[in-house]
């Protein structure tokens, strides 16, 4: 026996210590600054009179298939040519499907493929918050800055399409989402048509216009425009990823400036459960909602299971080195302790949606009054899939759980799969690594995974190298005013942008 446990205890001490060499010497990215301070941003008034002026036009898309107003878009598109009529004159620009638009900056060597940004006009709609100013014009560019947010705001400080600059914020509407990077890519072209700089390779902008409602119209026209074209681009670049703050990642002690190289794919299935219907005073044993109700406690229960995929196993070796001591020991030695990194990792739910296709149920529909039994009850279900999970893979998880019912199963709103991964191990790729050091030397950058859809998506057809990132640092409760109340964007951050695209567009081929 103690010979046993001599045995036992040997071995202990032994896997002890390799663990405790693997997390010592694990080759965690280390983060070197470049400049110390970074580029220091430098306020243009003039530039964000522009911005301004772009979200004072209510450009919302709601509804299903792009069925809505399209006159802002109309208002939209001319204020932009009388805003920017160097970039007009400079280079090929054309509208696709009416309201998309399409900027081509010609390059000098035409054996170089393009590089592509993307934008988006529309925005969605501002809800029916309180409004606390709702002053007209406001112009106070040299205001002194408040400090950001803490949480969500229950009210506008200005009116959602104010366009409003005051306390160092640029508010309205689309201020990060997405007008904000729009702006500073016409500013970022604008300014290099100004100096005089022609670059190596094509520069094209693509805006679609009704991205918050699937992008069918939009982007995904203007993917097919390019692909018969027989277009296909080095880089695309969108959003996606943002600069959090240090904090807004749980147990990372620096800004990390996450870069998506892939999102998440969809699937939203309605549940249309059977049973019988009637007068409460008799009812059946089991009734059609006691059933969807069983149903939808199973997939609650039981859902599809996590996955450490080699994207997000990248982003921990980038971010690991910054965290506490347990992290860093799960991640360096995953060999023995993935399931309790997963196991973790599953328990809340920012990273949950990293690890796993997540499931959401969303809506319900029973009977319409309260002693009346429906003979069906429908639910629905909305699916986020990680990549390495198929539509396929999430239908028969629904079959699983619905096992043994009287169902019928319809898919509604946009179902696709996950997107392509585009590699890190790429010039596109490295040049984000290498503007977001000149903006925010201590940030770290990292390969993420988006969890939102994105028009990237659309362009996989004309290209394999697309990147999901906007160079603005903001932290969590900013980050939820998208879609949200109050939504603005410094000054400060947009200035940054400006210069960071300025920065890819002229430095990508030296």
């Amino acid at each position: 026996m103690k010979k046993l446990l001599f045995l036992i205890l040997g071995i202990l001490i032994i896997l002890i210590a390799v663990l405790l060499i693997r997390t010592f010497t694990y080759p965690f990215k280390k983060n070197s600054s470049g400049t110390k301070s970074g580029w220091k941003a430098m306020k243009n008034d003039s530039a964000v009179q522009r911005f301004s002026g772009g979200l004072k036009i209510p450009t919302v898309s709601t509804g299903e298939l792009g069925n809505f107003d399209y006159s802002p878009f109309e208002t939209f598109k001319e204020y932009l040519r009388n805003s920017y009529p160097l970039v007009y004159q400079n280079t090929e620009n054309y509208e696709i499907n009416k309201y998309g638009l399409v900027f081509r900056l010609k390059g000098n060597n035409p054996n170089l493929e393009p590089i592509l940004f993307l934008s988006h006009i529309d925005v969605v709609p501002p809800g029916d918050a309180d409004i606390k100013n709702s002053r007209e014009n406001v112009f106070i560019p040299n205001d002194k800055p408040l400090s950001p947010i803490t949480k969500v705001a229950a009210d506008w400080d200005f009116g959602p399409f104010s366009g409003a600059v005051a306390n160092g914020r640029i508010y309205g509407r689309g201020a990060i989402d997405m007008k904000g990077m729009l702006f500073s890519l016409m500013e970022s072209m604008n300014n290099l048509i100004k100096s005089g700089y022609t670059p190596q390779r094509d520069i094209y902008l693509a805006f679609g216009f009704d991205e918050e409602v699937g992008g069918a119209k939009g982007a995904a026209q203007i993917a097919v425009h390019f692909k018969k074209q027989g277009l296909k681009f080095e880089a695309v670049y969108d959003e996606g990823g943002l600069i959090l703050e240090k904090g807004s990642v749980k147990g990372i002690n620096s800004d990390v400036a996450v870069i998506g190289c892939a999102e998440k794919g969809f699937l939203s299935a309605k549940i249309k459960v059977k049973g019988l219907g009637g007068h409460s005073s008799m009812p059946p044993l089991e009734t059609a909602m006691g059933k969807a109700a069983i149903i939808m406690q199973r997939l609650e229960d039981d859902q599809m299971k996590p996955i450490m995929t080699p994207l997000i196993k990248q982003f921990f070796d980038n971010v690991g080195g910054t965290m506490p001591f347990v992290n860093r020991l799960a991640i360096a030695n995953q060999w023995f302790l993935k399931p309790v990194l997963l196991s973790q990792l599953t328990k809340n739910n920012s990273t949950n949606a990293l690890v796993r296709t997540t499931t959401a149920l969303t809506m319900m529909k029973g009977s319409d009054g309260p002693n009346v039994l429906s003979p069906e009850v429908e639910f629905i279900v909305n699916f986020r899939l990680l990549p390495g999970n198929t539509v396929k893979d999430v239908k028969d998880h629904i079959a699983k759980a619905t096992e043994g019912f009287d169902v019928e199963i319809e898919e509604i709103d946009n179902t696709k799969e996950a997107s392509a991964v585009s590699s890190t191990h790429t010039k596109s790729f490295t040049i984000i690594e290498v503007g977001i050091k000149e903006i925010y030397p201590d940030a770290i950058a990292t390969p993420y995974l988006t969890i939102a859809a994105t028009d990237a998506y659309k362009y996989q057809i004309v290209s394999k190298n697309i990147y999901r990132f906007m160079p603005i640092k903001i932290n969590d409760a900013e980050r939820q005013s998208i879609h949200s109340t109050n939504e603005y964007l410094s000054i400060e951050n947009y200035m940054k942008m400006i210069h960071y695209f300025e920065y890819i567009m002229k430095n990508y081929d030296q």
